[in-house]
């Protein structure tokens, strides 16, 4: 039946008419083989994608699997600036997106025509990116880094040069509060779906579960709200902790809470549960879903690895410049979950 499916366009613009079950299974796994193709998921997607991939993981992770694997084609289930990160770190391969139009609210919160013309206001400083930029953005970088990195990657400037951090205005905050540095120079953008998972919102979830530990991604607008918790004595400080994505897995595996509240994207919540089966856990925010993620759809994995579409490229000159920002990153610190 899912030989002959037909993918369609819904209502609400996503690629739909395909029904998850073990016959897809069986068609986009074979395909991706025909292909030679592996299929990589992020933790942010639908969990299906999720369960069909051969491998599950933040955006950095996943990226570097493609660069190391034996496949020719990287199958990317995340939004774009993934895919592209992807054919930074391997540009000799293909790589497909299940759909170009996944975008990501916190990438395109900054330009490489911005970031340069911030730079002119501020000659010699150095340029900080968040791992969660577009490829232009990494080119005009001089240190990317990720969330569980990025104090170490500020840390390792020289004191008294000034740092531009992009894009994200609360990882810029935590950044800031743990270095305590007044020349930190922060980009006032944002992830539209952890801004919105504020700190009323977590102190209420709290003090309704007050066994529960904490989860919180940097990037959440409540992060400075967990903080002020533990620092009040409202919860107690060993039960919050400020994790990317990666991290939050491996807290899952060795914490001896009962129930754990997660401040992320609730796509997160899936690969939790299956680390953690007997931990319950619950989000902050339950509409904390990214329309972009959810964009890769049954339908779209089965349409990409028919035909080969969305094909992402980045151009041989920016993504020469873009590498060397994130290999400078590796090799500062750990780097860690990718968000």
């Amino acid at each position: 039946m899912v030989a002959t499916a037909t993918v369609e366009r819904t209502a609400s613009g996503v690629f739909g008419g395909v029904e998850p079950n073990a016959a897809w299974r069986d068609e986009v796994l074979r395909l991706a083989k025909e292909r030679d193709a592996v299929i990589l998921a992020h933790n942010y997607q639908l969990p299906e994608i999720q369960d069909i991939a051969h491998h599950t993981g933040d955006s950095l992770a996943l990226s570097r699997i493609a660069a190391q694997s034996d496949a020719q084609t990287i199958i990317f289930c995340g939004v774009h600036f993934m895919a592209e990160t992807a054919k930074i770190l391997a540009p000799e391969k293909t790589v497909l997106i299940p759909d170009e139009r996944a975008g990501c609210s916190l990438a395109d919160s900054i330009t490489g025509a911005q970031l340069r013309e911030w730079k002119a206001e501020h000659p010699g400083a150095v340029v900080v990116s968040y791992v969660n930029t577009t490829a232009e953005v990494k080119a005009e970088t001089d240190i990317c880094c990720t969330s569980s990195n990025a104090v170490d990657v500020v840390r390792s400037i020289p004191a008294d040069r000034e740092v531009l951090f992009c894009p994200d205005q609360f990882l810029g905050a935590h950044v800031k509060r743990e270095t305590g540095r007044e020349n930190l120079h922060i980009w006032a953008g944002e992830c539209h779906v952890h801004a919105g998972i504020n700190g009323p919102e977590l102190a209420e979830r709290a003090a309704a579960n007050p066994d529960a530990d904490l989860f919180i991604h940097p990037e959440c607008g409540c992060a400075t709200s967990a903080l002020y918790l533990s620092g009040e004595g409202i919860v107690p400080a060993e039960k919050v902790k400020i994790l990317s994505t990666g991290d939050m897995i491996t807290a899952a595996r060795s914490t001896n809470a009962r129930k754990v509240l997660v401040a992320t994207e609730v796509g997160m919540l899936h690969q939790l549960r299956k680390a953690a089966p007997e931990i319950d856990f619950r989000a902050v925010n339950d509409r904390a879903s990214c329309t972009y993620m959810k964009m890769i759809t049954p339908a779209a994995l089965l349409r990409c690895v028919r035909e080969g579409l969305d094909e992402v490229h980045v151009d041989l000159e920016t993504a020469r410049r873009a590498q060397g920002a994130v290999q400078r990153m590796i090799e500062i610190g750990q780097p860690g979950g990718g968000e």
